[in-house]
């Protein structure tokens, strides 16, 4: 089983040795017993093509194995996890889903003349810019995947010619320390996807760094005592505590969340608006591959759960103006992550969502070993029963589309384009829980022939 469960999560492996191994995995846990079903669901999982420590294969195992009913894939500039994603979810009989992150520019937003907006000095989702948000698009139809493909490929190259440029930065503050400098294409780009479609991120950088630290240092409280005395990087006693042992698990990634909170500013480059295209431009690519568009909601931060964010002010202070915003942009959805928000914050997004006419997703930002799959008491309130609704409608939209554009949730050609938000949400997701998940496009089909005789309406 364990050896099973490193080919599953080998990222130097085929995805059909991957998805080979996990067919394995799951013929032996028929014998012992599936897991027990938890009721939730998680749109929102990070995999190896962007930063993260799960392949696709075991992003859909972690995600069952926490009891989840659903999982997605969402990476940055990157659509590449989604086939071996899908067909992870459907060896399991989970439903699927995937999409990808973008970082987009609100900075031209609100007016015809390109002058700079209301939301260009404003930090709206991003720690590390000002009229810069992040967006997903998810529930991407299978015959489109290609296609988002395509179009994320400028958005990678510009962000990996920035990613070099702050690699050069990176080395002046590495060899003034003393800890020697990285190699750009041994250190980062050959440990990233790139070139199976990944994307470079900052944290690619970061991981370099961090492990060119702990090769001078070597694991301990050591690190963070060269840390503080040689780059004047001060570490949270918490951290401080995990960094000092060195038989942590996670050392890696908890000095990584050091080094962005900490060390990110001094190198940071802002992108420009070549590799941050404008909002609307991805609103109407979404809608044009029948995809949904959505905002993905951060709020004003109190606590960071991976320890990679400061205490900051977010979108919470002009939340009703970016509302407005986004259906101006033509916006379908808000995204947003339970544990990470108040319950506060949660039902005024669930209350400006429904006012404004926007589908709900919800899903955990997952990129991070020390992160659980499981998305917090708060999913299984009644009050937020709708989110695993809406994770089955999104699911079922999927599914739908893949076989005809116009069972697109936002189809003006969908039979029940008539219906409110509201009604068409729980008629997908009476279709998304009626999906074969283990046979789920053969079962979509069948579901189409149903929708167009009647059966279904």
């Amino acid at each position: 089983m364990y050896d099973l469960l490193d080919i599953i999560n080998n990222p130097d492996l085929k995805t059909e040795e991957r998805l080979n191994a996990l067919k394995i995995w799951q013929e032996i846990k028929k014998k012992s017993g599936l897991n027990k079903n938890s009721g939730e669901i998680n749109n929102h999982v990070h995999t190896i093509y962007s930063f993260s420590p799960y392949t696709p294969a075991m992003a859909a195992l972690k995600a069952f194995e926490a009891g989840l009913e659903a999982a997605g894939s969402v990476d940055h500039d990157s659509i590449a996890a989604a086939q071996e994603m899908i067909k992870a979810c459907a060896i399991l009989g989970i439903g699927g889903c995937v999409g990808f992150e973008v970082r987009v520019s609100f900075k031209n937003s609100s007016n015809k003349e390109g002058k700079p907006s209301f939301f260009s000095e404003k930090k709206l989702n991003n720690p590390d810019s000002k009229g810069i948000a992040y967006m997903t698009v998810q529930g991407i139809p299978k015959p489109y995947i290609s296609e988002a493909a395509r179009f994320l490929k400028p958005i990678r190259e510009e962000r990996l010619k920035r990613i070099k440029a702050m690699t050069v930065s990176a080395n002046v503050l590495l060899r003034d320390a003393g800890y020697g400098e990285i190699d750009f294409m041994n250190d980062i780009y050959n440990e990233s996807k790139y070139d199976e479609g990944g994307g470079i991120t900052e944290r690619h950088l970061l991981a370099a760094v961090a492990k060119k630290i702990i090769s001078f240092c070597r694991k301990g409280s050591q690190v963070t005592e060269s840390l503080e005395s040689k780059m004047g990087v001060k570490v949270p006693p918490k951290i401080a505590v995990l960094l000092s042992d060195p038989d942590n698990p996670h050392y890696l990634y908890d000095l990584l969340g050091v080094l962005k909170a900490e060390f990110l500013p001094a190198i940071f480059i802002q992108p420009d608006e070549n590799e941050c295209i404008s909002a609307d431009r991805v609103t109407s690519y979404a809608d044009s591959i029948s995809a949904v568009s959505s905002y993905a909601y951060l709020g004003d931060v109190l606590d960071s759960p991976t320890g990679d964010k400061k205490e900051e002010k977010f979108e919470d202070d002009f939340i009703d103006d970016l509302f407005a915003e986004l259906s101006r942009l033509n916006y379908k959805a808000v995204a947003y992550m339970p544990p990470r928000n108040t319950l506060a914050q949660l039902c005024n997004l669930h209350r400006l969502s429904r006012e404004r006419g926007f589908m709900e997703i919800s899903g955990v930002d997952l990129n991070n070993p020390r992160q659980s799959f499981n998305c917090g008491e708060v999913m299984l309130l009644e009050e937020f029963r709708h989110l695993t609704d809406t994770a089955w409608a999104l699911i079922a939209h999927e599914r739908l589309a893949g076989v005809d554009k116009k069972f697109g949730l936002f189809s003006s050609e969908n039979p029940l384009a008539s219906l409110k938000l509201e009604e068409k949400l729980a008629a997908y997701a009476g279709y998304g829980r009626k999906l074969d998940l283990f046979n789920p496009d053969e079962s979509a089909f069948n579901m189409t022939e149903e929708i167009n005789k009647g059966r279904l309406l």
